[in-house]
């Protein structure tokens, strides 16, 4: 990351188990989706890419990522649970970054597709794949309130390993 420049990563949350005639909201992470969380984190830590601050969505399986994936941190963050985040599309998903502060270097977004795939593909001019627990990395200049389609660099993802 040059100087001066920023760091966004952007994370879809992990799997999570269907919730018959529940909220969507409500949808607990699965077992595979509390290990491939935790795995993320793990990784994260071991490439350095640690945020720090977090905006995280209110959704429980989002909420729960972040949990598994920070114990893995190594360093303690606290996550702002924001409930715009929630159903939030990738543009509006750019204008709450935007307002991220300036102090901020890293910042982790921790929320649900299409937004996620979209964000990184639109600051990106890459195609990411975003299965459920995908990382991207991405690597922009500044500031915050500038950020703009095409402007970021993917610097590193992440992706569970397959399953069968």
């Amino acid at each position: 990351m040059d100087d001066g420049g920023l760091r966004l990563i952007v994370m879809r949350h992990a799997k999570a188990g269907e919730l018959p005639g529940g909220p969507d909201a409500d949808r607990a992470l699965r077992p595979r989706g509390r290990k491939d969380a935790t795995a993320a984190g793990a990784w994260l830590r071991g490439h350095g890419f640690l945020p720090d601050a977090v905006i995280c969505s209110s959704a429980q399986r989002t909420r729960q990522t972040w949990q598994y994936v920070s114990a893995e941190l190594g360093t303690p963050v606290s996550a702002d649970i924001d409930a715009r985040l929630y159903g939030a599309g990738a543009g509006q998903l750019a204008d709450i970054i935007r307002a991220t502060s300036p102090q901020v270097a890293a910042l982790m977004y921790v929320g649900h597709n299409p937004a996620a795939a979209q964000l990184a593909a639109s600051l990106t001019a890459t195609e990411v794949s975003f299965p459920t627990a995908a990382v991207a990395v991405i690597d922009l200049p500044g500031p915050w309130a500038e950020l703009a389609d095409g402007a970021g660099v993917l610097a590193a993802s992440w992706l569970p390993r397959p399953r069968s």
